[in-house]
């Protein structure tokens, strides 16, 4: 399982609207003296964080898949491929 996923962008603010359209829950944070920041906590656990390029280079090409209510591929502000699938909530029988 993936805890920590951390995306770094020129266009933070843009990423931001992005994936909180697509349901994430991203708050603003900053650690002592780092930078402003968005994390969001997802439903298993992990946190998706993105964060101003800055001291670390730009994530470059990155295919991310999300659960979501209508499956379709989608292209973030930077051209990362995001896919949102819609998870099977039947079950065990």
């Amino acid at each position: 399982m993936i805890g920590l996923l951390v995306i770094y962008t020129n266009r933070l603010e843009e990423c931001r609207e992005f994936y909180a359209g697509l349901g994430l829950d991203l708050v603003p944070e900053r650690h002592g003296n780092g930078p402003d920041h968005y994390s969001a906590t997802l439903a298993d656990g992990s946190v998706l964080e993105l964060y101003p390029v800055g001291r670390r280079p730009e994530t470059g090409y990155l295919r991310l898949g999300l659960n979501g209510d209508s499956p379709r591929t989608l292209t973030d502000p930077d051209g990362r491929t995001v896919v949102l699938t819609t998870p099977d909530r039947t079950g065990p029988p």
